[in-house]
C-alpha cells in the first residue's frame, strides 16, 4: 500500500486554458522541454524551429496553427508525474475543453499580457468556478509590449471575481524584458541563451540585497522602478494562502514569456509545490477516495482515427482511484458487463506507449470497439461506483448534411457516427425519419469545417452542408408528453438524437416560452446528460 500511495501522491493532473493565441500550446511545449520529454521545443506555426508543437498533431491543426482537439501529455519532473491536458482555446471547440476540465484537478490560465482577460477566458473561468478547482495564472508574452502590470492584476480581480497573489514580478516588457523578480526568495532572475526558446537556456539568480550586481544585470532605472513596485505590492496584494488557492478563491500569478522560456521553470517549480495530489470525486453522493478505493475511472473523451493505419478509436479515461493493472478484469458500469481494457496506453499527443499499470490522477487511453460513451464509469467488479455524467452542451449552430455520392452511404453513416461519439458534433434526425438526411449541431461554426475536412480525409466521403436558421435547442425532459402530441409554433422543429431522445429546435427564444404555455406539464432542458 505504501508504494501505491507514494505513486498516487506523485501525480499532478491539470488542464491549460486560455483565449485563442494567448500562448497556451507554446507554454505546454516548454513544460515538456523542462521535463525532458522533448529535446527541442516546437512552435505552433513551425517556422523558426521548423518543428510543430507536440500537442498539435492533427493535419488541420498544423495547417491553421490552432488546437482543435484536447491532447494529453505526460512527463516526469522533480520526482513528480505530471499529466497535462492541453485544451483548444478557440471558442468553437469549447465543448471539448469543458469536458476536459472535468478530468483535471487544477487549471493553468494563460493570459496575453497585451490583451488581458478576453471573452473565452471568462467562459472557461466560469466552468472552473462551477467545479471549484484551483486556478493558477500565467501572464504570458512579456517579450512583447504589455499592459501595465498592476492594471492586469486589477482586471483579473474585477472581471473574474478572484483575488490575485503575484508570486513573481516582471522586469520590464518587450525588448526591455530582462527576467523576473521572485517575491518569496527576494531575488531577481535573468535569462540568456534560450536559442529563440527552443532550449532551456541559462538563468542567473541575484539577491535583491546585492544592489550593485542587480544594477549591473538590469540597469539602475529598472532597479529603482522594481523597488517602488515591490513596496506597492507588499501593501496592496493579497497574502498567499494555500487553503484559499485550493478552494478556487485566490489565484497565484506568474509572469514570463513562454516563447523565450523566461519564467517558465520558476512557474513549474512553484506550481508543483502549490497543487494538490489527485482529488476525491463523488459517486451517487458518496466520496470516492483516490487512495482508499480500488480502481475506478471515467471516460471524458473519445478520439477516432488517431492512428491512420488502423482507423482506431481511443477512449480517454481519467483514473479517479486506486491502481490500474492491465491484466485484470473491470466492470463497465453503463454496459453492465466485465471486460479487460484492451491495449492500455500512455498517450503523448498522437504517440503512445503500452502500459501495464497506472495510478489515480493518470490519464490513459484504451482501445474502444464502440462500447464506450463520454461519461461512462469503469471500476472494480465488486464495486458499485458511478460518477456523475458529463453534461452535453447545447449546440448553437445547425446544418443539414447530405452526402454527394450516395454509393458511399456506409462510410458516411460510419464517419458521422464516430465523429459524433467523440462529442465534437451532435447528430439529430427528423422525427419519424431515418438517417437519409441528418441534422448536425455544433457549438462553433469552425466545427463544420473540421467535420467536412475529417469526412473527406479519414472516410473518403464528400458532403454538402446546408445551414439551418435554428438557434435554440431544448431536450424534452417529461416522458409523459409524446413528441407527436406537442403543440408547437411555426418556427419549431421536432427532432430526435441517435438514442431516440426527443428534442425541439426553435428559431426564436420567445417560441420556447410559447410552447411551454401551450403544453401544460411539458418540461424542457437546455442541457442533456450523456
Amino acid at each position: 500500500m505504501g508504494n501505491y500511495q507514494d505513486e498516487i501522491n506523485k501525480r499532478r493532473t491539470f488542464a491549460i486554458i486560455s483565449h485563442p493565441d494567448a500562448g497556451k500550446t507554446t507554454l505546454t511545449e516548454k513544460f515538456l522541454l523542462y521535463g525532458g520529454a522533448i529535446n527541442t521545443a516546437g512552435s505552433v506555426k513551425g517556422k523558426a524551429t521548423a518543428k510543430h508543437a507536440v500537442s498539435d498533431w492533427m493535419e488541420i491543426e498544423k495547417e491553421r496553427g490552432i488546437s482543435v482537439t484536447s491532447s494529453v501529455l505526460q512527463f516526469k519532473y522533480n520526482g513528480k508525474c505530471i499529466n497535462i491536458l492541453d485544451t483548444p482555446g478557440h471558442q468553437d471547440f469549447s465543448e471539448d475543453t469543458y469536458r476536459t476540465l472535468m478530468a483535471a484537478d487544477s487549471a493553468v490560465m494563460v493570459i496575453d499580457a497585451s490583451k488581458g482577460v478576453e471573452a473565452q477566458t471568462r467562459k472557461l473561468f466560469k466552468v472552473c468556478g462551477m467545479r471549484g478547482i484551483p486556478i493558477f495564472t500565467f501572464i504570458n508574452k512579456l517579450d512583447r509590449d504589455a499592459n501595465d502590470t498592476f492594471e492586469l492584476l486589477d482586471e483579473i480581480e474585477k472581471e473574474l471575481g478572484i483575488a490575485t497573489c503575484p508570486v513573481n514580478w516582471p522586469l520590464g516588457c518587450g525588448k526591455g524584458f530582462k527576467g523576473v523578480y521572485d517575491r518569496q526568495k527576494e531575488c531577481i532572475i535573468t535569462y540568456s541563451d534560450t536559442q529563440k526558446g527552443t532550449k532551456e537556456g541559462e538563468s542567473k539568480t541575484i539577491p535583491l540585497s546585492d544592489r550593485d550586481a542587480c544594477i549591473e544585470a538590469i540597469g539602475e532605472e529598472r532597479f529603482d522602478i522594481l523597488s517602488d513596485e515591490i513596496e506597492l505590492l507588499d501593501g496592496a496584494s493579497a497574502e498567499y494562502d494555500l487553503e484559499e488557492v485550493q478552494r478556487g478563491k485566490l489565484t497565484p500569478v506568474f509572469f514570463g514569456s513562454a516563447l523565450t522560456n523566461f519564467g517558465v521553470e520558476i512557474f513549474l517549480n512553484y506550481f508543483l509545490e502549490m497543487t494538490t495530489t489527485p482529488l476525491p470525486r463523488r459517486s451517487k453522493g458518496e466520496i470516492v477516495d483516490p487512495v482508499e478505493n480500488d480502481f475506478s475511472a471515467f471516460v471524458f473523451k473519445i478520439q477516432a482515427n488517431m492512428n491512420k493505419a488502423h482507423r482506431d478509436r481511443i477512449a480517454f479515461m481519467r483514473i479517479c482511484s486506486g491502481k490500474f493493472e492491465a491484466d485484470r478484469e473491470y466492470k463497465h458500469v453503463q454496459g453492465n458487463r466485465n471486460l479487460r481494457l484492451s491495449q492500455p496506453q500512455q498517450i503523448m499527443a498522437d504517440s503512445r506507449t503500452i502500459l501495464d499499470e497506472a495510478y489515480a490522477g493518470d490519464i490513459i487511453g484504451v482501445f474502444d470497439p464502440g462500447i464506450f460513451s463520454i461519461g461512462d464509469t469503469i471500476c472494480a467488479p465488486k464495486d458499485d461506483i458511478m460518477y456523475e455524467g458529463i453534461p452535453t452542451f447545447a449546440p448553437e449552430h445547425f446544418a443539414r448534411v447530405r452526402q454527394i455520392d450516395t454509393m458511399k452511404r456506409k462510410q458516411f453513416v460510419k464517419g458521422v457516427n464516430q465523429i459524433a461519439q467523440e462529442g465534437a458534433i451532435q447528430i439529430f434526425k427528423e422525427f419519424n425519419s431515418g438517417l437519409e438526411e441528418i441534422i448536425v449541431g455544433v457549438v462553433g461554426v469552425l466545427q463544420f469545417d473540421v467535420l467536412k475536412y475529417r469526412l473527406e480525409s479519414e472516410y473518403n466521403v464528400e458532403i454538402k452542408l446546408e445551414p439551418l436558421p435554428y438557434e435554440h435547442i431544448r431536450w424534452v425532459v417529461s416522458s409523459d408528453t409524446p413528441l407527436d402530441k406537442i403543440s408547437g409554433t411555426s418556427d419549431m422543429k421536432k427532432i430526435v438524437d441517435l438514442k431516440e431522445n426527443p428534442l425541439l429546435l426553435f428559431i426564436n427564444a420567445w417560441s420556447v416560452g410559447m410552447v411551454l404555455d401551450r403544453n401544460p406539464g411539458l418540461e424542457l432542458s437546455e442541457f442533456g446528460n450523456m
